[in-house]
């Protein structure tokens, strides 16, 4: 369509957005965000081993009612994705969490994918194929990796003027991911070969809801008990890193299944 996301979404928004935080942070808090082992081994387990044998067991049983097949193995393809390249960053930072820690699990996370996302489509669907590694990773590098490397040699010659004006880094991040929910679902409704019965469409919804909910909560939990060494900032990374999904691999993924 007209709006391009193909170029718009997966290049200009998602540059945008880690150039943003590049600016933003300083180097001293990605330091920090990148020892933090525990934290990152919370995220990617989470993410890449227990949502999609959770959602593998939860399908085995909803394949017994009436809703449409192939959105249950959606639901199942979605759940083998790596952690999401810009919603996490940008929901953590919008509510004050440790954007550091979500932006290097989202980068991390999105690296490991390419690898253990066919892994896991072959393991819960039986279905395998080749993956365009070195296109989508050199994708992941292009907008995810040198932006942020560029904001953060820009930030060192302009940190003065930043900390004097305080531009609105938030809101800016908040724009772009309304522009990037906005395309997305423009582009995928404008698929004119979509044939899905309302019932299966509202239920596979509520569904989604429920799981996510469900997850956030779980995560929420575990991040804040009383042994945990995870900080409030800490927990809102983990909570949004580590039950958003990535459709970065999306485009690959729909042909392996």
């Amino acid at each position: 369509g007209p709006l391009k996301p193909e170029i718009t979404i997966t290049y200009i928004a998602v540059s945008a957005i880690f150039l943003n935080s590049g600016l933003s942070l300083k180097t001293e808090e990605l330091t920090s965000a990148l020892m933090h082992v525990k934290l990152h081994l919370f995220v990617q387990i989470f993410t890449l081993v227990f949502f999609p044998t959770a959602i593998w067991v939860f399908l085995q049983l909803l394949s017994i009612t009436p809703i449409n097949e192939w959105l249950l193995k959606g639901l199942q393809t979605v759940g083998c994705m790596p952690p999401p390249v810009s919603s996490a960053v940008i929901l953590t930072k919008a509510v004050g969490g440790n954007e550091a820690a979500a932006i290097f699990n989202s980068a991390f996370g999105s690296f490991l994918g390419i690898v253990i996302t066919p892994l896991l489509l072959l393991l819960f669907l039986g279905s395998s194929s080749s993956v365009p590694f070195t296109s989508i990773f050199s994708q992941l590098f292009m907008t995810v990796v040198v932006p942020l490397i560029i904001g953060q040699i820009v930030r060192r010659y302009i940190k003065d003027w930043l900390e004097r004006k305080k531009p609105p880094f938030g809101a800016i991040s908040s724009c772009v991911l309304l522009m990037i929910i906005y395309t997305t679902f423009c582009d995928t409704f404008a698929n004119p070969n979509i044939d899905l019965d309302k019932f299966s469409l509202i239920i596979i919804v509520l569904i989604i809801f429920s799981v996510q909910m469900s997850f956030m909560f779980l995560t929420f939990l575990f991040s804040t008990r009383n042994n945990s060494t995870f900080t409030p900032a800490d927990t809102v990374a983990i909570v949004f890193c580590s039950t958003h999904k990535s459709l970065t691999l999306g485009k690959s993924a729909d042909k392996l299944v």
